[in-house]
């Protein structure tokens, strides 16, 4: 089964509100999509969001690699020797991860369509649907809650609430209102996005366990960089603390793990590089009693199926965050994984079950 074709095209699509976090302001989801062509007629497909203040990755730059690098390394390979070219794949280009995991998942959804199996099966089958939560963005402490009732009403349990985009006071003033309004039944999640220092979050944390806020844990809340930091607050609160930016490579993880600088990690492909570095990732972390989560950027169908569908193979991923596509104006993926408010469930088909994806022109591709 060798590897016919590599074509990429770009899609975009507004979101029904601006996303806001401690990093930055997203009003449109846009996205290269990848077309892989084996020999044999199958199709796998891939999508890499540009986030260029996480992964570094840029609409130019993933087309850059992609075509330049990853292509001429991929064509005509025989996809059945899987192993030398996902190896191959984590090392011909430093960094790219984003162009790296939409490479990386379209040929995956070859490999278990050639099996003839759901990628998930083909990846471990724990699981054969998910719940996300959904998140709130960083705004006003009432739009927040007025925003966290409204999710609540249309069917989701878990809130992963933006923070870290101003001073300590305000987010704990958010925190209460949202509590406050949804009641103690709602789990609620705090994302940081590496907006606080070592300190505000320890304080910040202690004044929410304090008032009996009820956090389940908090994302991130200190810089990427900062493990001393991060093993700090996590040894100075009750609170569970997860790792997000600070691990984007096995190596990474296994500094974090090795330091006991967080509690749990949050495994993206897009940070990952994809699927194959992210079971790496959530090996070592089982290996040492940490429960991951698979979260994402700003993506389509088309990516959180891939996602959804790593995590749901997976024993020790026990949380999700894939509600980006509730977030988006149009679905523009045909096939994929189906919502039903937060229950996600998986197509029958074999591989990613993608049919096609609309490109930014409007036209079905596939």
């Amino acid at each position: 089964m060798n590897i016919e074709q590599i074509e990429t095209f770009r899609t975009a699509v507004p979101l029904i509100k601006p996303f806001k976090t401690a990093l930055r302001t997203v009003t449109m989801a846009e996205a290269v999509v990848v077309k892989i062509t084996c020999d044999n007629g199958l199709v796998g497909w891939g999508e890499a969001p540009p986030t260029v203040v996480i992964t570094g990755d840029s609409l130019a730059s993933i087309e850059s690699a992609i075509h330049h690098v990853i292509k001429p390394f991929l064509e005509n390979k025989n996809l059945l020797n899987y192993e030398l070219l996902f190896q191959g794949l984590s090392t011909i280009l430093v960094g790219n991860p984003s162009a790296k995991a939409a490479v990386d998942m379209a040929l995956y959804d070859c490999l278990s369509q050639f099996c003839r199996l759901p990628l998930y099966q083909f990846l471990g089958g724990y699981k054969h649907e998910l719940e996300t939560d959904f998140t709130v963005s960083v705004n006003s402490a009432e739009e927040m809650a007025d925003d966290a009732v409204s999710y609540i009403q249309s069917g989701f349990n878990v809130l992963k609430v933006k923070v870290g985009k101003d001073d300590i006071s305000v987010d704990i003033e958010r925190i209460r209102e949202i509590r406050r309004r949804v009641g103690l039944d709602i789990k609620i999640r705090l994302d940081a996005n590496q907006g606080w220092t070592a300190k505000d979050a320890i304080r910040a944390i202690r004044k929410m366990e304090d008032s009996d806020l009820r956090i389940e844990l908090v994302e991130q809340p200190v810089k990427a960089a900062d493990l001393e930091g991060l093993k700090q607050v996590t040894d100075s609160v009750d609170t569970l603390i997860m790792a997000d930016e600070s691990v984007f490579t096995a190596k990474q993880a296994f500094q974090v793990l090795k330091t006991r600088s967080a509690d749990l990690i949050n495994i993206k492909l897009m940070k990952a590089g994809g699927i194959y570095q992210a079971q790496i990732i959530n090996q070592l972390a089982e290996t040492c009693g940490v429960e991951c989560m698979v979260g994402s950027m700003i993506e389509t169908r088309l990516g959180i199926t891939a996602a959804a569908h790593f995590a749901a193979s997976k024993k020790n991923i026990t949380r999700y965050d894939f509600d980006a596509p509730l977030m988006l104006a149009k679905d523009i993926v045909d096939g994929g994984i189906q919502y039903n408010n937060r229950v996600i469930t998986f197509p029958t088909a074999p591989g990613l079950g993608i049919n096609g994806v609309i490109n930014e022109g409007g036209v079905q591709v596939g």
